[in-house]
């Protein structure tokens, strides 16, 4: 729960809350999201299908969904019933005119993730699902994992598809003028949050013109691996990919799917990750689940 945290920590989410809710219209409008043309299912890499399976019958959450560009693919894929939930009022708003839209019957939630067991009355899901860009914005790993571990079913899978520490370590800004990536900000984590104040975001469009403070913290691959493990989950799978959904810096090369890779002279190295951990298949009784 959010009251589980000191009011410095409550402070930054709060501030985190207020950044997205100005993000939100320009994040709307924007070329990078093109929520009218872009097919929500080219937001997945291949391989994170081929882990989810069949999502027939399943209950799905996505945590963190922001404009629900994602979400909208559950539904398509023929889940039982979509759940997102989202820290931003204006992004949950915007999610739910999205999925009307496209005819998705989804159901969309405001609120903190740490605070998801109660905002959704103890219901629990086959498919929990999280990422890209998500994490950073969680204070404690091992809180949020006990979180995921108590919304999944017995046998349910949490899946977090996210930016590689890698990637992050190299920054937002243009690679140096020979296409050089230098590392910028730290690839693990440990020195709490990192206050950020930028005027525009990772999108095209105007300027933020008041909420331009925000909180990130880092969290290394082994950090995130070791929480759901510690939270009683076991990781089934775990990739490492060279491909981003977008392109993150200007000389990377579109792949034949749709997504982008750095050039074939460059270093190959991890810019994305996914991983894939099981609830065990027995419910707290000890009983064996089949169903």
């Amino acid at each position: 729960m959010t009251t589980d945290f000191d009011d410095a920590t409550r402070g930054r989410m709060a501030a985190i809350e207020a950044n997205w809710d100005e993000r939100t219209p320009i994040h709307l409008a924007s070329r990078f999201y093109d929520v009218a043309g872009r097919d929500p299912e080219d937001w997945f890499a291949a391989y994170e299908w081929a882990d989810l399976g069949d999502l027939s019958g399943k209950d799905v959450l996505h945590l963190q969904c922001h404009l629900g560009t994602e979400t909208v693919a559950f539904a398509r894929r023929g889940a039982r019933t979509v759940t997102g939930l989202d820290l931003s009022g204006a992004a949950v708003e915007a999610a739910r005119r999205i999925a009307a839209d496209a005819g998705a019957a989804i159901e969309y939630v405001q609120g903190n993730v740490y605070d998801a067991a109660a905002l959704l009355g103890g219901r629990r899901f086959d498919v929990v699902y999280t990422g890209k860009g998500a994490l950073c914005y969680l204070p404690d790993l091992q809180r949020w994992a006990a979180v995921v571990a108590g919304l999944l079913r017995p046998g349910g899978v949490a899946y977090v598809a996210e930016f590689h520490p890698v990637l992050r370590s190299l920054g937002l800004v243009d690679p140096e003028p020979d296409n050089a990536l230098t590392l910028r900000h730290d690839m693990l984590g440990g020195r709490g949050a990192a206050e950020l104040d930028a005027t525009y975001t990772y999108t095209d469009g105007p300027a933020l013109t008041s909420a331009t403070t925000s909180y990130e913290w880092e969290h290394g691959l082994g950090e995130v691996v070791t929480a759901l493990s510690r939270a009683g989950l076991a990781v089934r799978s775990l990739t490492e990919s060279d491909e981003l959904p977008w392109p993150r810096w200007p000389h990377m090369e579109r792949t034949a799917r749709g997504w982008w890779r750095l050039p074939g002279t460059a270093p190959k190295v991890p810019l994305f990750y996914a991983l894939l951990a099981e609830a065990s298949s027995t419910d707290p009784g000890g009983r064996s689940v089949t169903a």
